[in-house]
């Protein structure tokens, strides 16, 4: 009778733990009261693995090799032979769980028969399956607590993630980088079945090599969730038009970082906004593609943040954008936010930090500057005093903290008192305070002589625009007046020859004489192009014209007609060949 009883006693905790929680699992008593009327008790205690207990440290220290290697040999037969799983799978999963075989010898006596009494511990106290298997695909233990589903604790209980790890290892993703993409996009294993092959064979059929899209999936699993992402999709149609290779973007992805395609797709969209040609922003990708993937873009938002915060407006910091083209350069870059960070350490205000940037901004950025508390060790003057000097003469920045001595005839040109005096003239009669900050800033973005600048201003009155008028889009793009005469000239044909537009229609777009005359030739003729078909919509705004990306040009105004694209790679050809 003790027999059977001790029998009952060990079997009906599986079939009540089946039925349970399996997650958090602990040391149970169950005691059996009158079994069959004798009137005996018996109080036995049945102990129920709990693995994400971790041993301790002492304990895993003075674990031998020999009892690890013999823990796993126990592992794989029970997951093998017991379990029925396959070869592959026991064996990774019993040579690849360190904690789990670690927890599994402190429940035994590691100095004695450890295959024996390990079989017999495997044989009458069930494990949860999920704990070695996700720890084997690289998972740490303190990760499985959030991730160990409810209610089940035998792995082909979920034959769906089953099936779709053994397509990923399959297709060639190791089985260490499977268990982040399982953190990080859980619904990619509850696909049906045959389902997730072909989302992988989808981005192979976007001219992606395997090894491409095996990095992709690695770092960026949630492209395997919903339908093929299509903002990635618009990237390597970005990458397309720069003359870059598909598998180019596979030499930049890293299993290190996950990647916000949409951020990214985002980002460059603002360089094309803020006038990167496309050779440009070609050159920018070769040298310095980390500035577009690690982060998503974020070093690019970073530095437009900044500028914003200094109290620049969306249209000045894009203007230094269209006006500094190596500004998004890492050296430099990096020497312009280190340059914000020296004057704000020595106490100077936003606004003061604005205009230096404002003015001086070439020089901003080009030169590399000491650190402040170097400066003042030099100069023997405290943080208060270094502002103070600086505040009387903003070049003195350069000329006391440069590492690299500032080039002679850069500080000259800009102390010139006879040009400058020309030039506040100048703005004076365009309205501007004198001695104001405005003053002082405009005093800086006008670039060339007070002569040509008047010349520059006196053709767009001349054209047909009211005084007032040109005084009012110089203020708002004040790099209207750092091009030629000749270039202003031939935008202003474009708009009144080729759109037939007004010359007032600059009025509500002022930014219009800012953009690359090949951006806007090119644009402007294909959208004359589908005006004669009946396509396009008359008089559309220049802003609509001319303000969003190539991309989205491409898709309402290239892609619109079925002989579209062919006309538009005709365009740009032709400006390419004359």
């Amino acid at each position: 009778m003790i027999t059977q009883l001790h029998h009952l006693v060990v079997v009906s905790p599986v079939i009540y733990l089946r039925a349970r929680d399996m997650q958090n699992l602990y040391p149970v008593s169950l005691q059996v009261r009158g079994f069959g009327g004798t009137g005996h008790t018996l109080d036995s205690k049945i102990s129920c693995f709990k693995s994400t207990r971790p041993p301790s440290p002492l304990f895993a220290s003075r674990v031998s090799r020999v009892a690890k290697t013999e823990a796993q040999d126990v592992l794989f037969d029970y997951l093998h032979c017991t379990r029925s799983y396959s070869f592959t799978d026991a064996e990774h999963i019993s040579k690849n769980s360190p904690r789990f075989i670690q927890d599994l010898l402190s429940k035994i006596d590691s100095e004695k028969d450890v295959v024996r009494s390990l079989t017999k511990f495997l044989r009458y106290n069930p494990i949860n399956e999920f704990e070695p298997f996700f720890e084997s695909l690289g998972l740490s233990p303190s990760e499985l607590p959030s991730l160990l589903p409810r209610n089940l604790m035998y792995l082909n209980d979920d034959h769906l993630m089953l099936e779709n790890v053994h397509i990923l290892c399959n297709y060639g993703i190791p089985r260490g980088r499977i268990g982040r993409m399982y953190k990080e996009a859980k619904e990619i294993f509850g696909h049906d079945y045959g389902v997730l092959a072909l989302k992988l064979q989808s981005y192979e059929n976007l001219d992606l090599s395997k090894s491409t899209v095996i990095k992709l999936v690695s770092c960026c699993p949630s492209v395997l969730v919903g339908g093929i992402d299509t903002n990635f999709v618009q990237v390597l149609e970005i990458l397309k038009k720069l003359k870059l290779r598909n598998d180019w973007i596979g030499g930049y992805l890293t299993g290190k970082c996950t990647y916000n395609w949409r951020r990214i797709l985002d980002t460059l969209d603002f360089l094309e906004k803020v006038g990167y040609r496309e050779d440009q922003l070609l050159d920018l990708l070769k040298n310095n593609p980390a500035l577009v993937f690690e982060g998503s873009g974020k070093k690019i938002y970073i530095l437009f943040g900044r500028l914003v915060k200094l109290g620049l407006k969306m249209d000045e910091v894009y203007s230094l954008f269209i006006q500094n083209p190596k500004l998004l350069l890492e050296r430099f870059a990096k020497n312009l936010l280190h340059a914000i960070y020296f004057l704000f350490y020595i106490g100077m205000t936003a606004e003061d930090v604005a205009s230096i940037v404002s003015i001086h901004t070439e020089l901003v950025f080009s030169c590399s500057l000491k650190g402040p508390k170097t400066v003042c060790k030099e100069l023997k003057v405290g943080k208060d005093g270094l502002c103070e000097i600086i505040k009387g003469d903003s070049l003195k920045l350069f000329s006391l903290a440069s590492k690299s001595k500032v080039k002679r005839n850069e500080q000259v040109g800009s102390q010139d008192p006879r040009k400058r005096m020309e030039k506040t003239d100048f703005l004076l009669r365009l309205g501007y305070v004198e001695n104001s900050d405005e003053m002082m800033k405009a005093l800086k973005q006008f670039r060339g002589r007070a002569d040509q600048l008047q010349e520059r201003f006196d053709y767009l009155v001349q054209a047909g625009l009211d005084f007032n008028v040109v005084s009012s889009i110089i203020k708002q793009a004040p790099m209207v007046l750092n091009q030629s005469k000749e270039v202003v000239e031939k935008k202003i044909d474009c708009l009144t020859k080729c759109l037939n537009y007004p010359l007032e229609s600059v009025v509500a777009f002022p930014a219009y004489l800012c953009y690359d005359l090949e951006r806007i030739k090119h644009r402007f003729s294909m959208y004359v192009w589908l005006r004669e078909r009946g396509v396009a919509k008359p008089m559309l705004s220049l802003s609509t014209l001319l303000a969003c990306s190539d991309a989205r040009f491409v898709k309402y105004f290239v892609n619109v007609h079925p002989e579209g694209p062919a006309m538009w790679e005709s365009l740009k050809k032709s400006s390419t060949a004359s």
